[in-house]
Formats: C-alpha cells, sequence, structure tokens
C-alpha cells in the first residue's frame, strides 16, 4: 500500500490512496479514513468542496501515524478561484485540516477565465511551502496546453477520471510528455462494470475481485488510484493490490475495455 510514485520535482506519492469524495461529514469520513491509515494506507485524497477536511485532519491526528508519513490531498473549488481568492482558500483549507502544509494542492475544475490567475496563485503558494506539490483536476488537453502556455511551475499532477473503460490514452500521452503524474479518480468507474465478461474472467485467473483487477491495471502504469469507500472490508480489498502483476497480454485486452464511459464530470465541455 506505500508504494510510491515520483513527482516531477521529486516527492514521493504513494499509488494507492483513499478517496472521500462523497463521504458523509463528520464521524463517516473521520472513521473512514481512520480504518484506511490503520490498514497501511498512507494517501488521504479529500477537497473543500466535500466540506470533510477536518475529519481527515482529525482522524491523521488520532491515528497515530507521523504526519511526515501522511500523503494529503486538498483541492480548491470553483467559487475560491482567482490569485487572491486560491491563496484565502488554501489557508482555510490548512485550517480545517490542522496543517502547515499539505502535499498536494489541486484546481478542482477548469473554470473559464480564471484559470491563469488561480495557476499564478498555486505557484504562489508553492513558493511559501503551503503545498509541495500542485497541480489540477479534470484537464483536458487544451487546458493543459493553456497552463502551459504561461506557467513558471509545470503541474505535478493531473487527476481525472480514468479507469478502463474511460481509457484517456491521448491525455496519458500529453501528461507524460511533460512530466505530468496522471491521477486517477473513480478508478473502478463508480462499480457499473464489475459484470463486464473480460474483467471477470481476467479476476478469476487472478483469483482476484473485478475491482482489484481495474486498480492493479491503473497502478502497473504508474498512474496513482485514489478508490473510495467507508467500509472496512472494500478499504482492505483495495488495498490488496501489490503482491501481483498482470501480464502484458491480459494488460492489452483490459486497454480494449474502453468504451469513454463517463460516471462524473465532463470536462470536455469546458471551454
Amino acid at each position: 500500500m506505500q508504494n510510491t510514485v515520483a513527482l516531477s520535482n521529486g516527492v514521493e506519492i504513494p499509488l494507492l490512496g483513499l478517496g472521500v469524495y462523497q463521504s458523509a461529514p463528520g464521524e463517516t469520513t473521520y472513521n473512514a479514513t481512520k480504518i484506511a491509515l490503520e490498514l497501511g494506507y498512507r494517501h488521504i485524497d479529500t477537497a473543500r468542496a466535500y466540506r470533510n477536511e477536518a475529519d481527515v485532519g482529525r482522524a491523521l491526528r488520532d491515528s497515530g501515524v507521523p504526519r511526515t508519513e501522511v500523503f494529503i490531498t486538498t483541492k480548491l473549488w470553483t467559487s475560491d478561484q482567482g490569485y487572491d481568492t486560491t491563496l484565502r482558500a488554501c489557508e482555510k483549507s490548512l485550517k480545517e485540516l490542522q496543517l502547515d502544509t499539505v502535499d498536494l494542492y489541486l484546481i478542482h475544475w477548469p473554470v473559464e477565465h480564471k484559470r491563469k490567475d488561480s495557476w499564478r496563485a498555486m505557484e504562489t503558494l508553492f513558493a511559501e511551502g503551503k503545498c509541495r506539490a500542485v497541480g489540477v483536476s479534470n484537464y483536458t488537453i487544451k487546458h493543459l496546453d493553456e497552463v502551459l502556455q504561461s506557467a513558471k511551475i509545470v503541474p505535478h499532477v493531473n487527476q481525472v477520471e480514468f479507469n478502463p473503460f474511460l481509457n484517456q490514452k491521448k491525455l496519458l500521452a500529453k501528461c507524460q510528455q511533460h512530466g505530468i503524474l496522471l491521477e486517477a479518480y473513480a478508478p473502478l468507474a463508480q462499480a457499473q462494470r464489475m459484470s463486464h465478461p473480460v474483467l471477470v474472467a481476467t479476476a478469476k485467473k487472478y483469483g482476484r475481485t473485478p475491482a482489484q483487477i481495474m486498480l492493479r491495471w491503473a497502478v502497473q502504469q504508474d498512474i496513482v488510484v485514489i478508490p473510495k469507500s467507508v467500509r472496512r472490508e472494500r478499504i482492505e480489498e483495495n488495498g490488496k493490490i501489490f503482491d501481483f502483476t498482470i501480464d502484458a497480454a491480459d494488460m492489452a485486452a483490459l486497454d480494449k475495455l474502453d468504451e469513454g464511459l463517463r460516471t462524473c464530470w465532463d470536462p470536455t465541455t469546458q471551454n
């Protein structure tokens, strides 16, 4: 669970994290985070918009795991975008988390007319040490091209919906070309394709669950995954993906499952 990959600035990010999107604020998020840390997870992904940053921070403090061992991500929401408002939003998130710095701060969504000012603020926050890495989320190739035109710091991460059924190969290649790590949210396609015959057959071959196969397919490509669950058994299951390898033929078969399935937002409609 603690296998890592290096960002372009040398910061190590665990390939597996717990996502807390749609985890109810309060005890639900607190308990899920604490369970994950107990099971060996060292990467938690939250966001201002989720309204559960405080619960993540409390679980981290109560876990007994040293802060330096846990990678914490949070995100800038759309209504906070702009230069000064981004700076203030980061301070609010740090206050909620009760942390001096986060490991990764992301622009949550590519808001038109505000992206450039928001990115300048991200660069300021990075320079001030408020975050060890900065990145974007839901950025398409078009959005990346825009930020790359003027950025002093190339985004370290682009977090997007990505799984075998939404295999964004061109976007992945674009990120790799510029040293941007692709991070996958909804890596299990919101459980909408767990009974797909190819997935089921591959899971049977390796003695794993379909979820474990989907997650392994991603991390085997050095794509970070942040599956979300509040159930101990699912959190534990999702963590058991580092003791086997999918062979090349099966990886190729999984690559062919792409059907452009989006289960969350569609950023391609955003100018």
